[in-house]
């Protein structure tokens, strides 16, 4: 089966606000078992005008796991505490 990754691209506008929205996170990815490949650092162009800003790349079992993962009351909660602090772009891929 292949495995699902989330992929999110962050321009945070509200640090303080930002950092409740990583501990909540950081304990729904825990919880539901993904594997952080990508969470911030230094990110450079190669080709083309793309800027992400933060980059955050986690790893599921499948692309349901990462769903599940996505609307969990864990994750929910996380959402609901980065609102007004950051502009997040986020999608879900299936992957080798």
């Amino acid at each position: 089966m292949p495995c699902g990754y989330i992929i999110a691209s962050v321009d945070i506008t509200n640090p303080e606000a930002y950092d409740v929205y990583k501990k909540l996170s950081t304990e729904a990815i825990r919880v539901h078992g993904a594997e952080v490949l990508v969470r911030g650092g230094a990110v450079q162009t190669l080709e083309g005008d793309w800027d992400p800003g933060r980059t955050v790349v986690l790893k599921f079992p499948s692309v349901e796991a990462a769903k599940t993962y996505w609307d969990s009351p864990e994750y929910r909660a996380a959402r609901a505490a980065r609102e007004g602090a950051c502009t997040m772009r986020m999608v879900v891929v299936e992957g080798a």
